[in-house]
């Protein structure tokens, strides 16, 4: 079983239904509200955990009410939240507004999560000292994350790297990523290619791979993903054709996924594979965290097709 520690962001996602978005200075009436726990971080551990990893938690929720459901959630998933404090103040929320014709809008308030820090890592040492993946994002600060990838390469863990959302990457932190994956905008902002097509995705993972990254994984939506490393050719996977019901955490399911079966040492084709599997299942299915499958699931789908 791979042992994975998420360093990362928990958020309540709080999603509004509407017939339509309301104008500037306009009130309209809701079709209802849902309280959804999500978070890139968490939804990637709980992707994890239900792949069959071993997953610490590495963040914060604040001391208001949304503080223990978040846990609670996490702990459902069967992963350790040990090393998730508590700060003052409001946990990570989401205010999504979703109309019926699909559009949504979204206001991210990092919370509890804009206050993790380096010294938050160094707390969990004895948790990232005993894994075998360091699984990061970009929604705590910068430094934090940076913080985690230095010491997790200084004791030679794996280091996968989800850059969402985006932001510019030096040559230094480059090198202390294993696995960089990024989707088609994400590939465009940190390499400077634009990713229109797997062609363009083979490019700017080459390009990063050039700067310093061990590996790169381009996803491409419908389009499948590309990974490119200096070991040999690039491999495309497809997509599973399914229909989708909703694509919320998607991308993050197939991160968590990947990084708990490649951690555990499966080929990397096979691996992407698994991944493309669970992130189709998820998109058949309705919630953020609630509709991550289990590997069994995964299993199962990937002997059907």
């Amino acid at each position: 079983m791979t042992k994975v520690l998420v360093a990362g962001s928990v958020n309540m996602d709080i999603v509004n239904a509407v017939h339509r978005h309301p104008r500037p200075g306009e009130t309209v009436h809701g079709l209802g509200t849902r309280y959804i726990p999500g978070g890139k971080g968490a939804n990637q551990a709980v992707a994890a955990a239900r792949a069959g990893a071993s997953v610490t938690f590495v963040g914060a929720v604040g001391s208001d009410a949304f503080g223990g459901p978040l846990r609670e959630a996490l702990v459902h998933a069967g992963v350790d939240v040990s090393k998730v404090g508590t700060k003052p103040g409001s946990s990570g929320l989401a205010f999504i507004t979703v109309a019926e014709s699909g559009e949504n809008t979204i206001i991210l308030s990092a919370g509890a999560n804009g206050e993790v820090t380096p010294e938050d890592v160094d707390a969990a040492a004895d948790a990232l000292a005993a894994c075998d993946v360091v699984l990061l994002q970009n929604e705590v600060p910068w430094e934090t994350t940076v913080h985690a990838m230095r010491r997790a390469r200084n004791l030679g863990r794996q280091v996968y790297l989800n850059l969402a959302p985006a932001r510019p990457l030096s040559d230094e932190e480059l090198r202390l990523v294993d696995v960089l994956v990024v989707n088609e905008t994400e590939a465009e902002a940190v390499s400077g290619v634009p990713v229109e097509s797997p062609d363009d995705a083979i490019e700017a993972g080459r390009r990063l791979v050039a700067r310093g990254a061990e590996a790169v994984l381009v996803t491409l939506g419908a389009k499948g993903s590309v990974w490119v490393d200096p070991a040999g050719d690039p491999i495309l996977t497809p997509a599973f054709a399914v229909q989708p019901v909703d694509t919320t955490a998607a991308g993050d399911t197939f991160v968590g996924a990947f990084a708990a079966v490649r951690g555990a040492g499966m080929p990397v084709h096979e691996a992407l594979r698994f991944a493309s599997a669970a992130a189709a299942l998820k998109v058949t299915r309705p919630g953020a965290q609630t509709g991550i499958p289990e590997r069994a699931d995964i299993e199962a789908f990937l002997k059907m097709h």
